[in-house]
């Protein structure tokens, strides 16, 4: 597997650092952390049209641009760096279970243009997103149960559902989402909106297998991980910048050798998940059978990488790391939730394990 960066994928950095300069600063990002939506639809709308970000890892005989994970984990990283309120992570991890499934591949174009927002609901009750957990049930062409910690779900236009059947665990899609009962739930990280939803006699259609909702879960794995590994250059980047404007006993608080320590370890940090992503990504588009180790290996390090990064940013910046006004902040908020998501470190790397013949932990994601 190739673990470079390409010139074209560079260009596609430099492009999205730009956009999400113009359009995702800190002043727009708390704007929108207070709105019933939680993103801009017109930033959205840009970025299906002008960048064609939604359709840029899906086939381009649905729509889409043809481009892999490892194009994706850079738009995640740009993403991360700039703490972007948009249900991209959400719409992404529903297509990759599209993609992966035999059916509702008819349903990708809109995903692919933007004009679908759309999410995987897997966690319930205790937050697990095991599929071996799942106890909604499909019966009779209907779903029924609760879904807990919903991406996106409370403006989802399509809902892609993991449920039971007599065959096992599966992914359906409910496509009148008109009929779902929501509720947005309260979250650390406002940045990032989620929601509990209701399935009672909801109509729904089957468009995958247990082997499509674990290639969007591992896919999903590798794109969370690489908008940590955004978040997590981000705070170095900002630390590094204040400890060379900020003067204690007349000079930088860069030049002591205490703070010089915590930030070469934040480096570390940050190259180590860099290796981490570049290899899950390339796993993803290369390798399938290796993705399901390099997307815990992945998941497992960056998030505990990134929220190692934004507490130190929040201790090197002092009193002001600790305010409201400083965007540091959002960023420990981002990575403490991140956490959690698809799973927390310690799941990741029982999972790990288990894939490597370590233990008698089951091996799904």
């Amino acid at each position: 597997m190739k673990l470079v960066v390409t010139e074209e994928q560079r260009e596609l950095r430099d492009a999205l650092r730009r956009f999400f300069a113009d359009r995702s600063p800190g002043a727009e990002v708390r704007r929108l952390m207070e709105t019933a939506e939680g993103h801009d639809p017109g930033v959205w709308r840009q970025m299906a049209e002008q960048l064609g970000l939604q359709g840029l890892a899906i086939s381009e005989e649905h729509g889409g641009a043809g481009f892999g994970v490892r194009e994706l984990a850079v738009v995640f990283e740009e993403m991360g760096r700039a703490v972007v309120c948009a249900p991209f992570l959400a719409t992404i991890t529903a297509a990759a279970a599209l993609e992966a499934g035999e059916g509702g591949h008819d349903l990708l174009p809109g995903l692919a243009d933007g004009s679908v927002i759309a999410t995987l609901a897997v966690a319930e009750d205790g937050g697990s997103w095991d599929p071996g957990s799942v106890r909604a049930a499909f019966e009779g062409g209907v779903l029924r149960g609760t879904k807990d910690f919903v991406l996106d779900g409370h403006i989802a236009d399509l809902v892609l559902v993991a449920a039971r059947d007599e065959d096992g665990v599966g992914v359906y899609a409910v496509e009148d989402a008109a009929g779902l009962v929501r509720r947005a739930l309260p979250t650390l990280d406002q940045t990032r909106r989620l929601a509990r939803i209701g399935l009672d006699g909801v109509p729904a259609r089957r468009v995958g297998g247990p082997e499509a909702l674990a290639r969007a879960l591992d896919v999903a794995a590798v794109a969370l991980a690489a908008e940590q590994l955004g978040g997590a250059q981000r705070t170095l980047d900002m630390t590094v910048e204040y400890a060379k404007v900020r003067h204690q006993f007349g000079r930088p608080i860069g030049s002591f050798q205490a703070v010089k320590h915590r930030c070469a370890d934040m480096f570390v940090l940050v190259e180590s998940a860099r290796s981490a992503v570049l290899n899950a990504a390339a796993a993803a588009d290369e390798s399938p059978d290796e993705l399901p180790a390099a997307a815990a290996l992945a998941q497992a390090y960056c998030s505990e990488a990134f929220f190692h990064t934004a507490g130190e940013a929040i201790q090197l910046h002092g009193g002001i790391g600790f305010t409201w006004e400083h965007d540091a902040h959002l960023y420990f908020k981002r990575a403490q939730s991140s956490r959690e998501l698809f799973g927390s470190p310690d799941r990741h790397r029982e999972r790990l394990a288990a894939l490597a013949g370590l233990t008698g932990a089951a091996a799904a994601p």
